[in-house]
């Protein structure tokens, strides 16, 4: 299984800030400048290199000459077919999934897209469910929530209420339910996550093992107020994110759980949305 995951698209976004010795971890991420613009197209495009890897089970992910556009076409319906694409967040999820991917070498155990019935159905549930593994042979799980919103204390106020409520007693217990099933033989370590997804294993167990990253993809004034990728920016960028970090750690959720926080700093959501909506009709039947 890990051999299929290790192929993952070219690296687009850069790394702004990285603090995961503490709790809450914070990481930042851009687009850049091309041309003294926000790399909003090329941001789209990469979003679109990662469907596949979000949408796809693994045995689907083998992909050759003779069923590459089919294999991006089955990903693109599963994201969404909705002509509402500016109201929802799968933008957030798939850039949560791409740097979890990408910087922390998680692999995904539990598609989101088949918690769904049909492809416009909204669920709740977390965003992302990946493992990682330790040099010392343990691993951890990755438990997700994304935003993608216009202003990013509004994001970040939304995702704390939906880790308070994604923590609850009652809705983990479903969630083990819900999970344990999706779990591949195939993945390493496969009889202690399935045993950590049991109903009869205690939810301080999992709480143990488990980090919650949660992606914030917001408009940011450092983005619309610099050209290039300057010191400035970049001391712009990390202030946005310590308000974002201000927030969590005085909600008390790290009181329970772990939680590294993501912030994708964007120059307009709106355009980005329409970027990859166009992008992604451009594949759908």
């Amino acid at each position: 299984m890990a051999g299929i995951y290790e192929s993952k698209p070219d690296r687009l976004l850069k790394q702004l800030a990285l603090e995961d010795t503490v709790n809450p971890g914070s990481s930042s991420y851009c687009a850049g400048f091309e041309l003294q613009a926000w790399r909003c197209e090329a941001l789209a495009n990469h979003i679109v290199d990662w469907i596949a890897d979000y949408a796809l089970k693994e045995e689907e992910l083998q992909v050759n000459h003779g069923n590459m556009y089919v294999r991006l076409r089955q990903a693109a319906v599963r994201i969404y077919t909705s002509k509402k694409y500016q109201g929802r967040g799968e933008i957030g999820e798939i850039l949560l999934h791409a740097i979890c991917r990408d910087y922390f070498g998680t692999i995904p155990i539990a598609p989101r897209v088949f918690y769904l019935s049909a492809s416009n159905d909204v669920v709740k549930s977390f965003d992302m469910v990946h493992i990682r593994y330790l040099p010392d042979k343990r691993f951890e799980l990755w438990l997700g929530e994304a935003k993608f919103y216009k202003d990013a204390q509004q994001g970040i106020q939304a995702a704390i209420a939906s880790i308070s409520e994604h923590i609850d007693q009652g809705f983990l217990n479903n969630e083990k339910l819900l999970l344990g099933p999706q779990i591949s033989k195939n993945l390493p370590n496969y009889q202690e996550v399935r045993d950590l997804l049991s109903d009869k294993s205690s939810l301080d167990e999992l709480f143990e093992a488990a980090v919650f990253p949660v992606c914030i993809a917001s408009n940011s004034d450092s983005v619309t107020q610099n050209k290039k990728h300057s010191a400035t920016y970049i001391a712009g960028i990390k202030s946005e994110l310590a308000a974002l970090v201000d927030k969590v750690s005085k909600s008390g959720l790290t009181t329970q759980i772990k939680i590294l926080l993501i912030y994708v700093p964007l120059g307009s959501k709106e355009q980005l949305a329409s970027e990859f909506d166009k992008r992604l009709k451009g594949l759908q039947p």
